[in-house]
């Protein structure tokens, strides 16, 4: 690997994706960045608004979407259509020469069905060891295209199936630190992780894997922050070199290292 084969993996997220004037604002900062990158994406809100539309019944266990084939359909339609083909052609009128995929296409990321153990989450997709196509994806990146993933995924057998966006950056970023130096960005509302949540300044500026627990049990880090901070740790001993978790309205600060809150192994 040598030293400027550096690839950046951004994961934008929450309320950002939901706002159209935020997203587009994000998207010029994202154009912007140097160098071979990929995006990743959610749409949560918008898939159980578009459900609603259609009188189906979004079903919720412990914060917690149950993907029914109805709503596979609907996520589908969402993540892998109209946003992932919204953001690229936004990026296209950037001169980001921007192309859509789920993990399907070039059979970029597989996962399995999660196990049915108390809860039947339905269509929910996990991602297996080793089960990001790394050649395929550096086809896209060396012929100068960026890769913007939706958070559909499949199992290799004709199924397609939901997959978290956090966990699909991850793991995109694990699985390319071979052939990239990666780094892992989540974009979403806040500034970074908050030692007051109610102060926006009260940034946390780094943190080591030993004071995530402490920080848990403080509950500083809590509720949908926690499974993030879980993914970023478990990145970083896999070979990605630095995490971060920031506001998207900041990433061009992300090249001067003023980027949020940064994750690091001690």
């Amino acid at each position: 690997m040598s030293s400027n084969s550096a690839l950046n993996i951004i994961k934008i997220g929450g309320n950002v994706i939901d706002s159209e004037n935020d997203l587009n604002a994000f998207l010029e900062k994202f154009a912007a960045l140097p160098g071979k990158k990929i995006l990743v994406h959610g749409g949560g809100k918008i898939a159980s608004r578009m459900a609603a539309d259609l009188g189906l019944e979004v079903k919720m266990v412990e914060g917690r979407r149950i993907t029914d084939k109805a709503m596979l359909r609907i996520a589908t339609m969402v993540y892998a259509g109209l946003t992932n083909k919204s953001i690229v052609a936004q990026l296209q009128k950037l001169s980001c020469d921007a192309i859509g995929l789920s993990g399907a296409d070039g059979n970029t990321i597989k996962s399995m069905k999660r196990p049915i153990k108390d809860i039947d989450y339905g269509y929910v997709g996990d991602i297996m060891h080793d089960s990001v196509n790394t050649g395929s994806i550096k086809k896209f990146l060396e012929a100068g295209f960026t890769p913007v993933f939706s958070a559909i995924t499949h199992n290799g057998k004709g199924q397609l199936l939901n997959t978290n966006a956090d966990t699909i950056a991850a793991a995109l970023a694990v699985g390319l630190s071979d052939l990239y130096e990666t780094s892992l960005v989540y974009c979403f509302e806040k500034n970074g992780v908050l030692r007051d949540v109610t102060d926006e300044n009260s940034v946390i500026s780094q943190i080591a894997l030993s004071e995530f627990e402490p920080l848990k049990d403080q509950g500083v880090i809590a509720d949908g922050m926690i499974p993030k901070m879980q993914n970023a740790f478990e990145a970083i001993g896999k070979g990605v070199k630095k995490v971060y978790i920031g506001n998207a309205n900041n990433l061009h600060l992300f090249q001067q290292g003023q980027f949020g809150t940064c994750m690091i192994l001690k």
